[in-house]
């Protein structure tokens, strides 16, 4: 894809030498810079990309995006200024990778517990709804029946689009994503099209990254705040962060709780070794699952088939089908 393509995602500050070049590849890793690459140095929590920019251009870089231009400019290289790399790199390689989320319906859910089971229940429905499905989690992602070897609960920007353009071209037409915190204080979500996003509950976590709960509240907020209208939000009544999480969201705000009235409201009728009775929106369903967790979590699960377009009795039907 040429330069002048890839860089009309973000807002650019000054370039300097031609944009009208091949670019055969993206990264933000100078190691893994090859020739005919594009190198975005971003400044991470651990290293600033800026201090490697020589390292990929003796790789083979041909273009590098930074918010400093270096002391000395190479005459064979473009450089692009732009005012934040870190949200830039998100939306350079969802624009390189052919825009995967306008052809795929992307589901996200964030929360501290429940993330991995929600969006693996979610796959597991939409393929016995006889889908091809993504899924993107911190156990394993998978293209369909097809493991792909996961490192973070969200990769980076580059690998998160490179995998979602497979998803995209192998006919995905769901992906279901756990989204941490720390992608969406990290901006590894930048440029991303969700269709939905599910909210689970806050407990006191990762504030060895985040330092006070506020902090942890805002980032997984800020999930909420940037979906599209045309986007639907799902979140848990019986966590009383629930509703703050959607107060300042444009999109669909719809709820769920094994509590209080909502528009998705489950109720445990029994409960024994090998699974449970629930009651769903004031419909019988018998589940493999044990512990109340579990009943909230399968909840989420029958809003979210739902707000994608299943019909109830369509989705209770695959939910007792599903094993934990």
């Amino acid at each position: 894809m040429k330069l002048e393509n890839i860089i009309k995602s973000v807002n650019v500050c000054e370039t300097k030498g031609t944009v009208d070049k091949e670019i055969k590849g993206i990264q933000m890793d100078s190691r893994l810079v090859e020739a005919g690459h594009l190198f975005v140095a971003v400044k991470g929590t651990q290293t600033d990309g800026h201090a490697y920019i020589a390292k990929a251009i003796e790789k083979g870089a041909t273009a590098i995006v930074c918010e400093t231009l270096p002391e000395e400019l190479n005459e064979n290289v473009t450089y692009v200024t732009v005012a934040d790399t870190e949200d830039a790199v998100g939306k350079l390689a969802t624009t390189f990778y052919g825009n995967p989320t306008s052809k795929l319906d992307l589901v996200g859910v964030t929360g501290t517990n429940g993330k991995t089971t929600i969006a693996t229940l979610l796959y597991n429905t939409f393929r016995y709804f006889r889908y091809k499905v993504g899924l993107i989690s911190t156990v394993c992602n998978y293209i369909d029946d097809e493991p792909i070897p996961t490192e973070h609960t969200t990769p980076d920007p580059i690998t998160l689009n490179r995998l979602l353009g497979r998803m995209a071209d192998e006919g995905c037409k769901y992906v279901f994503m756990e989204v941490s915190s720390h992608s969406i204080a990290q901006k590894r979500i930048s440029g991303l099209k969700y269709a939905g996003g599910i909210f689970t509950n806050l407990t006191r976590d990762h504030l060895d990254y985040h330092k006070t709960v506020e902090n942890y509240l805002k980032a997984k907020k800020k999930f909420f705040d940037d979906l599209p209208k045309n986007a639907f939000s799902l979140t848990n009544l019986d966590d009383k962060n629930g509703l703050v999480m959607t107060q300042n969201t444009r999109s669909r705000v719809y709820t769920y709780s094994l509590r209080s009235l909502s528009d998705f409201k489950g109720k445990v009728l029994e409960s024994h070794f090998e699974g449970m009775l629930l009651d769903f929106n004031n419909h019988e369903l018998a589940v493999q699952f044990i512990g109340k967790f579990n009943a909230s979590n399968l909840l989420a699960v029958f809003g979210a088939a739902v707000l994608l377009g299943k019909k109830e009795e369509e989705v209770l039907v695959a939910l007792s089908t599903l094993h934990p």
